[in-house]
């Protein structure tokens, strides 16, 4: 049997890893472990997972931050600009996940919603699997692999991608019927895909997501 390939992942906690580990070797892949403050390399790596998190340093964007805005980690933000701007560079597959999606706009010059409100269905939590729907945009990747129409998502957001900022280069592959942009993805690339759900705490459910990310590693 020859070795399998290898993702890294970006990220924080130890504790909030599992998740993303699970889903990612059931679709084939061994994972490499990138911790925020470690060596921020790519060499040997067949693709970059960004993961969850703390909001990103507004400062990057070139904003004040809101009230609700969480106190900034720089040193991850940083970390991961880095990993994600070698990984783009190279044309390394890159899947970004919640928080990674807000970073992956935020690397290529865009900027974010600070705060979406109270009363929405984006911040149900890690334990409502159907929080509200989604919908693929006709001819992008997102929409390939999940197929057309509407997908019931989780989500445990309360920042957005800001739709009048997209960063250069990305394109909206989905969206809530409330306007909140829920995908982007880069076209040239040949997996540069961002969602802001939480595909890894429902790939018992459906795994066509990380399948596919696989399959570009």
């Amino acid at each position: 049997m020859g070795k399998r390939a290898t993702a890294g992942v970006a990220y924080r906690l130890e504790e909030k890893l599992k998740p993303y580990e699970d889903a990612l070797r059931a679709a084939g892949l061994d994972v490499v472990r990138i911790q925020a403050g470690s060596s921020s390399k790519l060499d040997g790596l067949g693709g970059l997972v960004l993961t969850g998190g703390t909001d990103v340093d507004p400062s990057i964007y070139g904003e004040e931050p809101a009230p609700e805005t969480q106190p900034p980690d720089r040193e991850r933000d940083e970390m991961e600009l880095n990993l994600l701007l070698q990984a783009l560079s190279v044309n390394l597959p890159v899947l970004a996940i919640c928080r990674g999606m807000q970073l992956f706009n935020v690397a290529q010059g865009g900027a974010l919603i600070q705060h979406l409100g109270e009363g929405n269905p984006h911040t149900r939590g890690k334990d409502v699997d159907q929080a509200h729907s989604i919908m693929t945009v006709e001819g992008t990747q997102l929409s390939r692999i999940l197929g057309p129409g509407e997908y019931m998502v989780n989500s445990r957001h309360h920042q957005a991608v800001d739709p009048n900022r997209i960063g250069n280069g990305l394109i909206v592959s989905a969206k809530s019927p409330d306007g909140v942009i829920e995908g982007l993805e880069m076209p040239g690339q040949r997996f540069a895909i961002a969602v802001q759900w939480h595909p890894e705490d429902l790939f018992r459910q459906d795994a066509r997501l990380f399948h596919a990310f696989a399959e570009a590693v």
